[in-house]
């Protein structure tokens, strides 16, 4: 009887050293992410950006990720991946895993044109991605080769419309900024000129200086030297009030061409399914480097806007993304009826 007791006794503590062992487990498979997400990072991130090394969007975010990476406590590194107009980063960006070491500097092209521009586009801009926050916005500026005719927009306009058969239009792609803001010019100015790619705005903007191509879009932040240098001419920005980085070119609306109204912007996500911890510190890293005077002194000094504090917001940029798609879907559908 007493060996029958201690039997019975043994395996209700066995019993209860499994189950508590099964607890245990349990507890360690849900605590580990938890856990994972709190030292987030370990080690370094990879920032992909959508286009060719000096161009815009690059130099925007090499400025932001130096103080990201020191709130972060790891590198931070530029991986550009070119093509497509971006949406071959787009594409690596959304089949990386959703874990916070891989993040892509969006921008309008990637996250809002695409979508009109590739109907079989891989990724939706909408929904394959957690947005992490904008990062600045560049307004975009109508260029020409220094020795370029025209002494101001209107008799730019006035040229573009009497020699539209000669002239040679440069982008960094279709999809990209200049391709999208240009291709809004030319729409609203009537031509269709002979449009010459380039992998990424540095390499456009190389062949204008050198006067290899007659006139392009570009973004503010990668033309001020040039402008102030005279390489190039700036006969307008797409903006209603006119830039500080560049206070004597003139607004579209002054200039006599309101319709043209072009403001890009750059902004980082990360892959969906990313933890919103992780998106958070991404969030937090972003919003400390926005705020730091140096790096504020480097934007504005190449012309940018720097988003307040409520447009900093993962919800923020989400709405964003959906508008912009909204915005532009239609006018790039117009100007290319074939797509």
């Amino acid at each position: 009887m007493q060996r029958h007791r201690n039997s019975k006794s043994t395996r209700r503590h066995s019993r209860r050293r499994a189950s508590a062992a099964i607890g245990l487990l349990a507890l360690a498979l849900v605590s580990a992410p938890v856990i994972a997400q709190s030292e987030y990072p370990t080690r370094a991130i990879t920032l992909i950006v959508p286009f060719a090394a000096g161009g815009p969007t690059d130099v925007v975010a090499r400025i932001v990720i130096n103080d990201m990476s020191r709130t972060l406590g790891q590198p931070i590194v530029v991986e550009n991946i070119v093509g497509a107009g971006g949406t071959t980063a787009g594409i690596r960006a959304m089949r990386s895993p959703p874990d916070g070491y891989t993040i892509i500097m969006g921008h309008m092209g990637t996250h809002a044109a695409s979508v009109a521009l590739y109907p079989k586009l891989a990724y939706n801009p909408s929904t394959d991605f957690e947005p992490i926050g904008m990062v600045a916005g560049m307004p975009v500026l109508i260029l020409a080769r220094k020795d370029f005719p025209a002494k101001d927009l209107k008799e730019f306009v006035n040229y573009l419309r009497d020699n539209a058969g000669k002239l040679n239009m440069a982008h960094a792609g279709v999809g990209s900024v200049a391709f999208t803001t240009c291709l809004l010019l030319n729409s609203i100015v009537g031509i269709k000129p002979t449009m010459t790619p380039f992998q990424g705005t540095g390499p456009a903007m190389n062949a204008l200086v050198a006067g290899r191509v007659d006139y392009m879009c570009d973004q503010v932040v990668s033309v001020v030297p040039q402008i102030q240098a005279g390489t190039i001419k700036a006969y307008a920005v797409g903006t209603a009030a006119r830039n500080p980085a560049l206070p004597n070119i003139p607004t579209s609306i002054e200039a006599g061409l309101p319709e043209f109204q072009a403001s890009a912007w750059n902004a980082l996500f990360t892959p969906k399914g990313t933890p919103q911890a992780i998106v958070a510190k991404l969030n937090a890293a972003l919003g400390k480097a926005l705020d730091d005077p140096e790096t504020r002194k480097q934007l504005l000094d190449l012309g940018g806007d720097i988003p307040n504090r409520e447009q900093r917001t993962p919800q923020a940029l989400a709405e964003l993304v959906k508008s912009e798609i909204a915005k532009w879907t239609p006018i790039i559908k117009a100007a290319l009826p074939a797509h």
